[in-house]
């Protein structure tokens, strides 16, 4: 079973910078499109950036121009830098990454299979 591993939330003041790390373990797989998602209560989960195989990414208009997303595609990991932090940042970020597993040589019937991290807490403080 794969699993996504989230690090890097916390605490930080509005203008100041976090750093987001996740990376995918658990067998023998293959991974497409990885990136962000931010949940805020009484809000459903929405896009804060994405990354392709090949590099394309895509953000949220609000992440636009704060954060940068890249990945290292032979360690499985996605990484979100997120700067000038606005007290909107504030929520629940959770990894997400499409994950074709492969066991025994043959691969999932289900093809990438949308596999989401536990969450981290980012609370940005005015």
């Amino acid at each position: 079973q794969v699993q996504l591993v989230e690090s890097g939330g916390g605490l930080a003041q509005t203008g100041g910078s976090l750093r987001l790390s996740c990376v995918a373990s658990g067998g023998t797989f293959s991974v497409n499109d990885m990136g962000w998602y931010r949940q805020t209560p009484g809000k459903q989960r929405e896009l804060v950036a994405r990354i392709t195989v090949g590099g394309r990414t895509k953000y949220s208009e609000s992440a636009k121009g704060r954060f940068t997303v890249s990945r290292d595609i032979a360690k499985h990991t996605v990484n979100l830098q997120m700067n000038s932090l606005q007290s909107d940042d504030t929520g629940v970020y959770y990894c997400f990454a499409e994950i074709l597993l492969v066991v025994g040589g043959i691969s999932d019937a289900r093809g990438y299979v949308d596999t989401w991290g536990q969450g981290t807490l980012v609370t940005v403080s005015p």
